[in-house]
């Protein structure tokens, strides 16, 4: 068993199948990092964390768990001779699982990565946090300066985007610069967070509209040029510092594999198998589903290695991958819960909705004691990871979702 890349859908697979296979499995987990990078708190970078805190290390947990662990990036993947080529290295599997993730690709946008700051690496976190360091000194007088925020099309997850937006606003506010800054939103959806429903887009229009921050949907940018911002539908918006999200792709192309245009990989939705080699899974970022989210990650991994033990060990497989998200965003002064069914469309231009028949399965609330469980999942995972175990594991993931389905009951709706 090869498990390629250590991310959140890799990690959880590898650390799953253990706990579900046994030594019924040998599993080597390549990685092109030393380290697991939690970069969902990556978030409070440009605010002032070190990013080293965001770091775990591989090496202990893996040898903990008997995996082997080869720092590497795949290249290739020859699925007649089952075996994948890395640097300078080729592996032999009997089964594979592609968690390689996404990347972005800023030059579809002409300028925009030239002149946008997109937050994805920790390196990105801190460019960013010296342009808003630079607001600061505009609190004592001079024009205003704006900061704006851009999602275009072919995003995949804006959600940390809106994070930092709303995280801004009150930290300027903290900091007495917040009324010599203008904030403007920009994204090519028709609502907020259009993935993830009415309930969502409705606590995002509040935000802007509670907290003074102009914001625009179905805006999508068509180039970036110093200070300027140009969208399809012929308006223009200046800019003193352009913080935007880049389209995603795929981060390592496998020819030879059936994929999107993008590159993810084409994928059995209950089990994430390819839908041309079943021996191959792809979970995570490297796969199609629409939404890319952390936690949408270790539902595909769990059931990739429910499949995998399943094969393993000679019996049905208890686990299929069910879409339903879970998100808490993160804004300073409170922050917002979401419990999202989601199902696919069959529509490529709208791919993903919430379920019709959702009903009391959709939740979303704010406060401020949800702040309590964001810093509990930004604790929880890194440890667990850290000690060889998967975050939906045993006890204590059943122990956490008790403590989640409490919290919403009472402040989720």
């Amino acid at each position: 068993m090869v498990v390629l890349g250590g991310g959140f859908g890799g990690l959880e697979a590898a650390f799953n199948l253990r706990l579900l296979a046994g030594e019924r499995a040998k599993i080597t987990l390549v990685s092109d990092s030393d380290h697991f990078l939690f970069k969902p708190n990556s978030i409070y970078v440009p605010f002032g964390m070190d990013p080293e805190k965001l770091k775990v290390p591989l090496a202990r947990p893996a040898a903990r768990k008997g995996i082997e662990l080869v720092q590497a990036r795949a290249h290739g993947i020859d699925p007649d001779a089952r075996r994948v080529e890395l640097d300078g290295r080729s592996l032999s599997y009997d089964f594979l699982v592609v968690a390689t993730g996404a990347e972005m690709r800023a030059e579809e946008i002409p300028g925009l990565g030239e002149y946008g700051i997109s937050p994805w690496t920790p390196a990105d976190m801190l460019r960013l946090r010296a342009g808003f360091q630079g607001l600061l000194s505009n609190k004592g007088g001079g024009g205003a300066q704006r900061v704006l925020f851009v999602i275009p099309p072919n995003n995949k997850c804006a959600g940390p985007l809106y994070e930092i937006v709303f995280m801004l606003d009150t930290w300027l506010r903290r900091q007495g610069a917040r009324e010599r800054t203008e904030i403007v939103w920009s994204t090519f959806e028709s609502s907020y967070i259009q993935a993830f429903g009415p309930r969502l887009h409705e606590v995002a229009a509040g935000e802007f509209e509670r907290r003074g921050i102009e914001a625009h949907t179905e805006w999508a940018v068509a180039k970036v040029e110093p200070g300027t911002v140009s969208y399809a539908n012929g308006e223009q918006l200046g800019y003193d510092l352009l913080v935007a999200f880049p389209p995603y792709i795929a981060s390592t192309p496998f020819p030879g594999l059936e994929a999107d245009e993008r590159g993810f990989l084409a994928t059995e939705l209950s089990s994430r198998r390819l839908v041309d080699h079943p021996e191959i899974y792809a979970v995570g970022d490297a796969g199609d589903f629409p939404v890319k989210q952390a936690f949408l990650a270790f539902l595909q991994a769990d059931a990739a290695a429910s499949h995998l033990a399943a094969e393993l060990l000679g019996k049905e497989p208890e686990l299929d991958f069910d879409p339903v998200s879970m998100c808490v965003m993160e804004q300073f002064d409170k922050a917002t819960f979401a419990q999202v069914p989601l199902r696919l469309t069959g529509d490529s231009a709208h791919p993903i909705e919430v379920r019709p028949d959702a009903n009391g399965d959709y939740r979303v609330g704010s406060s401020k004691a949800w702040r309590v469980g964001k810093k509990m999942l930004g604790r929880s995972v890194p440890w667990r990871f850290g000690r060889g175990e998967p975050f939906h594991g045993g006890a204590f993931w059943r122990g956490m979702d008790v403590g989640l389905r409490a919290m919403s009951g009472v402040l989720a709706k």
